[in-house]
């Protein structure tokens, strides 16, 4: 009698399990690709892309913060990190990407710049972090390499300008990047169909609103790099920008008082 009143509970611990699998399949993963100013661990300072967790439900969307400090749109290929992510994009998860910190400079001094604009022009150098030959691309490729890749997955790919510099101007303006890499992160999105949000320019105004003294407080340490209180509005302005994309459901998983 005992193994007949087993097999009800195997039977129930089966549902279970495939309703389990069938709800992790179904249940969509947002992804967070980038440098420090979206994910940075040192004592003190923080990027948006942990505190843009608690703006979602946790009960519809799961949010993974894959950047990683010290990347350009160039190296978080080359190093292998976008293949570490790449893999697991499934149908319906989305994908935040946000370069151009770290892709200044020259490609043959150092190993992260990557070329300006968004051609296909290319450069054959010799990486001197591995002292083996490379062949460098435009930022702008670098990004369509994430923008197709996701899309190849049947994802929702996202483009996000930089955001902006503890840095001002003589009208005490802070300086926006219009013309550089929010200009290029803006032409990839649009020349591949993918979703832009200008966080350049969203934080920008509200660092133009703030003035200069309080935006200070939120860069301890550098022009870059933000605090916790920083990083929460950074995340804040990521959110504003969801909810501008037209036809994006993204909007759809976020908290109630951000919808």
């Amino acid at each position: 009698m005992s193994a007949f009143k087993t097999i009800p509970a195997l039977i129930v611990m089966l549902i279970v399990t495939a309703l389990s699998q069938a709800m992790a399949q179904t249940h969509p993963t947002l992804y967070i690709i980038g440098d420090s100013t979206v994910k940075n661990h040192t004592a003190g300072l923080q990027g948006w892309g942990d505190p843009i967790a608690a703006l979602f439900n946790p009960a519809k969307i799961t949010v993974e913060n894959d950047a990683l400090g010290g990347r350009s749109s160039r190296t978080f290929l080359t190093e292998g990190l976008w293949d570490k992510v790449a893999p697991r994009i499934k149908p319906g998860d989305f994908v935040l990407m946000q370069f151009g910190h770290n892709d200044g400079g020259s490609v043959t001094k150092g190993y992260r710049a990557s070329l300006k604009g968004t051609g296909d022009e290319t450069q054959d150098v010799v990486n001197e972090k591995s002292g083996k030959p490379e062949t460098v691309h435009t930022y702008g490729w670098y990004l369509r390499k994430y923008v197709d890749d996701t899309k190849s997955k049947g994802a929702t790919p996202i483009v996000i300008s930089p955001i902006p510099r503890n840095m001002w101007n003589a009208e005490n303006k802070v300086g926006r990047n219009s013309n550089d890499y929010g200009k290029w992160a803006s032409e990839v999105a649009h020349n591949e169909s993918a979703l832009f949000i200008d966080l350049n320019e969203i934080v920008a105004d509200k660092y133009d609103a703030l003035g200069p003294d309080k935006v200070k407080a939120y860069f301890p340490g550098d022009h870059t790099h933000t605090n916790d209180a920083g990083a929460t509005l950074n995340a804040e302005s990521v959110a504003d920008g969801i909810k501008t994309l037209k036809d994006c459901n993204l909007r759809d998983y976020l908290v109630a008082k951000w919808q």
